[in-house]
């Protein structure tokens, strides 16, 4: 077990780019064109969507604890990164992987009380038992070459919390946007403390109670203070003096205190709150161009999550499941 990232399976072997990521899925696609053209299926976005919804409602049925939850989709993704969709019954799929990921985060669940809880919520559409879970576990061991630890962005908000002062409220939707993450196909695609750091970012400029708390105000936002980090990050590393930032473990922002809102002492409780709100943002900005963090890399975690919420309102629950089950039903994956 590799309790570093840097030296972790994940990094080594399921990290690909953009155009990686796009080939892959091309190649099992060409192998399967007869079962591509027969079955259309929606785009990867709204798919991982469902598959969210159905872990969400089968982990609420055995009381999973979110993080077993993630992990599961990380491992659906991984799967299907080596696996055609419409060769397997993703109801399977689904249940196994969070079986096997509540093995792994040590929060285990009997296989029989799965496989009870899988067969109510899937009646029609699953027929299985304890040997056939158990094939499907083996199947996604395999495929997945046994890599089954899983670093998660979690870990990387817990510490940097205190650090940056982050109220109840902010740390609620840091974590909104890190669990809306393993919807898009960011966990693939850059480490997590990369996500996490995004997920900072967006719960300090985006306000759930504001009525500018759009997408298109938040990317603004996000977009400024990254770019005037970039800049900072830049003159420190042609200075030499750049901080190590997150790969050393430095983790304190070091920025000097929050503007003043210039009234004097008379300030009302909205105008603390904004001073306190920009105070954060600075500083945040400050320890990103005092690290070696990829900034680039969390622009393009920016623009994914902003376009992945754009997505999810057009996202069709009654066309996606339709379409899954049409080629469950089809090639008979509903039967043993």
């Amino acid at each position: 077990m590799a309790a570093n990232y840097w030296e972790s399976t994940q990094r080594r072997y399921w990290q690909f780019t953009k155009d990686e990521l796009a080939q892959l899925r091309e190649n099992l696609e060409e192998e399967e064109q007869s079962l591509v053209q027969m079955f259309p299926l929606p785009q990867w976005r709204h798919l991982s969507i469902y598959f969210n919804q159905q872990l969400h409602r089968l982990a609420k049925r055995l009381n999973c604890r979110q993080q077993a939850v993630a992990t599961a989709q990380l491992y659906i993704k991984r799967f299907y990164c080596k696996v055609e969709i419409r060769r397997t019954n993703p109801y399977l799929v689904l249940t196994t992987a969070l079986y096997l990921a509540c093995k792994m985060e040590e929060c285990p669940q009997h296989i029989r009380i799965v496989v009870q809880e899988a067969r109510t919520m899937y009646s029609d559409l699953l027929t299985v038992d304890t040997s056939r879970l158990g094939e499907c576990e083996f199947f996604l061991i395999s495929e997945m070459s046994s890599h089954l630890i899983v670093h998660q962005p979690y870990r990387t908000l817990t510490q940097l919390q205190t650090e940056f002062a982050l109220s109840q409220e902010e740390i609620s939707l840091a974590l909104s946007v890190i669990n809306d993450h393993y919807m898009t196909d960011l966990p693939l695609h850059y480490p997590p403390h990369i996500v996490a750091l995004t997920a900072i970012l967006l719960s300090l400029v985006l306000r759930p109670n504001s009525v500018s708390a759009t997408p298109a105000a938040g990317m603004a936002a996000a977009a400024s203070v990254l770019a005037q980090a970039q800049g900072r990050q830049q003159q420190f590393g042609m200075g030499g003096g750049g901080g190590s930032g997150i790969a050393s473990g430095q983790t304190t922002p070091g920025a000097g205190p929050p503007p003043t809102t210039g009234g004097g002492g008379g300030m009302s409780e909205k105008e603390k709150q904004q001073g306190e709100r920009v105070g954060k943002v600075q500083r945040f900005a400050q320890f990103l161009a005092e690290s070696n963090v990829d900034i680039e890399g969390m622009v393009d975690c920016t623009q994914e999550l902003i376009s992945f919420y754009e997505c999810h309102e057009q996202y069709n629950d009654k066309m996606t499941r339709e379409q899954i089950n049409r080629f469950i039903k089809a090639r008979a994956l509903d039967r043993p």
